[in-house]
């Protein structure tokens, strides 16, 4: 079903809130694998990672681990990210309706205020990205970043709310 994708950098305690928004998808059988793309962290962001099941992939291995990957569609989430109740039926609906990329509705918990939001800089996986693992392979053919991608990709949004990352 679903494999999701979160690149962390001393981002231990962002990387377990994270997680624990994902556990109703586990259990549901929504979420098949959990990678955790580690940018060279100097705290316990692998321990965090590792004790909680998740895949490490190291700098140069990403591309051939989502080539690997057990799910049909990415989830790509920023570390700190949480998923509210109710998330799965939405992207369950959404991977069973559609083959767009699609982003998450941004909660009004921890929305950043107006000014803040107009002026600050616009993060690619803020809103989160659930995209379909053959378009974002046949994207990343040419040697882009994920990043690169996100931020050129049109998408349409899920009912399913997303609390931002307050750090980033």
């Amino acid at each position: 079903m679903l494999t999701v994708l979160i690149e962390t950098h001393n981002d231990e305690e962002g990387l377990a809130r994270t997680l624990s928004s994902l556990v109703a998808g586990s259990v549901e059988g929504v979420v098949r694998e959990v990678l955790v793309h580690d940018r060279g962290s100097t705290d316990h962001t692998t321990l965090v990672a590792d004790h909680t099941g998740c895949v490490l992939v190291g700098e140069g291995d990403l591309p051939a681990r989502l080539r690997h990957a057990r799910g049909d569609w990415f989830l790509v989430l920023e570390p700190g990210a949480r998923l509210t109740d109710g998330w799965t039926e939405a992207v369950m609906l959404h991977m069973t309706a559609t083959s767009k990329p699609a982003r998450f509705t941004r909660s009004r918990i921890g929305r950043p205020r107006f000014l803040a939001r107009l002026f600050s800089t616009r993060r690619p996986f803020a809103d989160g990205l659930l995209i379909s693992k053959r378009q974002a392979l046949a994207l990343l053919k040419d040697g882009a970043e994920l990043k690169t991608i996100a931020r050129r990709l049109s998408t349409t949004r899920t009912p399913a709310e997303i609390v931002s990352s307050p750090k980033r």
